[in-house]
């Protein structure tokens, strides 16, 4: 690398600068304090740990997502964390050990080996809630209600939330008996919304009705509420699985309609991202004009049984440093006391006063210009040290 590009940031790794940073702490500091009031205990877990411990159970799927270092103490291949999620779920299953549901919080950064989209970010700041040990709709509802108004209290308007449940394909797939391989590839075909090609490959693997008809439904299955009740028309003779999949997804619906009905919710049958992770309900939070979801979640069942006691979840996450570039900026009036270099004892007794009550006092050193962002100084008057404001 020539002397000039040492500066040079690996793609996709940035500084936060001044007034992003300000902007970005004010935000992380309110998550925090909503997540609080909801009753959800902030976790810190280790930015760096074994690999057998961070890629365990649902790990699993984050093995091309995580960055590889060797422990130059004990020679162990350790890894950087590029998901918070299953090291909250090792700490709710292995070391709290508690009964019942918990509620456990989290927001740090985690380091990607390869962006998630096109020039994003590998250094996303997640932040996400948990509920551990909590099987019924409630904690789905709750979860979902807790995503929502985080999005809303940052300013995020024109709210578009997609919900859908992966237990509807599970058990199509399984009552038209697709081998893993069929269903992998049926999977990837329905993401693309690719309706020729679903219908061809269920001719060719011969799934008879009516499970073909109700597989190549799921393409069509998305929009307003009315698509729920088109797929139970369309179910009728499907497994029972997949009807208590459409009850649980109306259930949740229906409460979160009613405790945010300004929000719009929209269904889609067909939307499985993280399938191989969710075992229920999931949903994504959109806003015009980004082409990817914003905050995601859903029901992760069983996934402290790696950890040696399997646990209902549900949770969701999202990337602050993300949610930072679509919240409204304040406009913030910061200002600041100019102070001078002096060795009076009763300056520095002012300047401490002003200090805990929240002003920020910047002290001028010897030679410095007044500092562009004071817009008041302290100045000797009659012997006792004021504050005036700056001409």
């Amino acid at each position: 690398m020539a002397k000039d590009d040492r500066w040079l940031l690996p793609e996709g790794i940035e500084e936060v600068l001044p007034d992003q940073a300000r902007r970005l702490e004010s935000l992380r500091r309110q998550v925090l304090d909503l997540f609080d009031c909801w009753g959800y205990e902030l976790v810190m877990p280790p930015m760096i740990e074994y690999l057998e411990s961070l890629l365990t159970g649902v790990g699993l799927d984050l093995d091309l997502q995580t960055f590889k270092v060797t422990d130059q103490v004990s020679g162990r291949m350790m890894g950087i964390r590029s998901d918070m999620t299953p090291q909250a779920a090792r700490i709710d299953a292995h070391y709290l050990k508690r009964d019942g549901a918990v509620r456990l919080c989290y927001l740090g950064p985690v380091l990607l080996t390869r962006p998630d989209q096109f020039a994003g970010s590998r250094e996303p700041m997640q932040m996400g809630a948990e509920c551990f040990g909590h099987q019924g709709p409630e904690s789905d509802v709750e979860i979902l209600s807790l995503m929502i108004t985080t999005l809303t209290s940052l300013g995020i308007d024109n709210l578009h939330i997609d919900l859908g449940h992966v237990g509807v394909f599970r058990g199509l797939a399984a009552q038209a008996g697709l081998t893993g391989r069929q269903e992998d590839a049926l999977f990837a075909a329905l993401q693309r919304k690719a309706g020729p090609e679903i219908k061809t490959m269920l001719l060719d693997w011969d799934i008879k009705e009516p499970s073909r008809k109700q597989l190549m439904a799921l393409v069509d299955l998305n929009g307003d509420a009315s698509v729920l009740q088109q797929a139970q028309a369309l179910f009728g003779d499907a497994p029972d699985s997949v009807k208590t999949a459409l009850e649980q997804l109306k259930i949740v619906a229906s409460a979160v309609a009613a405790r945010l009905p300004s929000i719009e919710l929209y269904y889609d049958l067909a939307e499985l991202s993280g399938y191989g992770y969710y075992t229920g309900t999931v949903f994504s939070a959109f806003v015009p004009g980004h082409g990817r979801a914003i905050a995601k979640g859903g029901r992760y069942d069983g996934i402290g049984q790696a950890f040696g006691r399997a646990r209902a979840a549900t949770g969701f996450s999202a990337d602050l440093r993300e949610l930072v570039q679509l919240a409204p900026v304040r406009k913030q009036v910061i200002g600041a006391i100019a102070a001078p270099s002096d060795s009076d004892t009763l300056l520095w007794n002012e300047i401490q006063r002003l200090r805990q009550q929240g002003e920020r006092v910047v002290v001028q050193l010897t030679s410095q210009q007044v500092n562009d962002m004071c817009d008041r100084e302290l100045k000797k008057q009659n012997g006792k040290w004021v504050v005036v404001k700056r001409k």
